[in-house]
């Protein structure tokens, strides 16, 4: 496997990118090119703003042809990683989350993923439990339920707006916990066991409201989730329906053959 380098100037986002283009391999090099951007992209390594330089400079330095790194670069365009800017060059624009469908925090996802999470927490009170919240957590309607809104963010762009119902009294919360780590990493502290959910993904367009909120235009994509989850006993401990940014968020599945 042959390294990449050259004596051109680079940008600071790609100086810390370890590129690597096997010349040798049947997979074509502006496949390889466009793989590790993508990668240092979703891992952080190349930030929203970060530039890439114009076509010149980004072939001279990986010693390519400029329609290879033509043809890379137009297909992160497609993906809506990058953009290119008259006067400015190619920037990178964000990374999209892929997130596994597991029962887990969105939250834990994201840091794990290099992502840099950050909570702004919108509403947290107590209200009467709707008929449909009361019966996800299995209570009365009307009985007392913790409400949170919280809008997560990663390199300083909102990804979701999360809507969280737990039973009263289940836990101590406080905003500022909320808004330096994940609800149900807070749950594990708390002892919670989380053993199982029920969960449902959809997709609809977005409201005025929730593009304003979610930084998209109104009628953009937004998939949807609406989740129960249950401890160790099997009671419900928590009820969530959650918006994501389409153009930012996708869900990785793992299909097997039913035998």
């Amino acid at each position: 496997m042959a390294r990449t380098g050259g004596s051109a100037r680079a940008t600071p986002g790609l100086d810390a990118v370890d590129f690597a283009l096997d010349r040798g391999s049947p997979v074509p090099l502006y496949y390889q090119l466009a793989q590790q951007l993508e990668a240092a992209i979703e891992h952080g390594v190349l930030a929203p703003g970060n530039l890439l330089g114009n076509e010149i400079d980004l072939s001279t330095r990986l010693g390519l042809s400029r329609p290879t790194v033509r043809q890379a670069i137009q297909s992160l365009v497609d993906k809506g990683l990058l953009v290119r800017r008259r006067g400015v060059g190619t920037q990178v624009v964000h990374s999209q989350v892929k997130r596994p469908l597991e029962l887990s925090s969105l939250y834990d996802d994201l840091e794990a993923a290099g992502q840099g999470p950050t909570t702004e927490v919108l509403r947290h009170e107590l209200m009467a439990a709707t008929a449909d919240v009361a019966a996800a957590l299995g209570l009365a309607e009307g009985a007392e339920v913790v409400v949170l809104e919280r809008l997560r963010h990663t390199h300083d762009q909102p990804v979701a707006f999360l809507c969280n119902y737990l039973p009263a009294g289940l836990l101590p919360l406080d905003t500022p916990r909320l808004e330096s780590t994940g609800l149900y990493r807070l749950l594990r502290s708390a002892g919670i066991t989380l053993h199982s959910a029920r969960q449902t993904i959809g997709a609809r367009s977005a409201t005025p409201g929730e593009a304003a909120r979610l930084d998209e235009k109104e009628g953009a994509a937004l998939l949807t989730m609406q989740r129960t989850a249950y401890d160790d006993t099997g009671r419900p401990i928590e009820y969530g329906t959650h918006i994501y940014r389409a153009s930012r968020y996708a869900f990785d599945f793992r299909l097997l053959v039913r035998p």
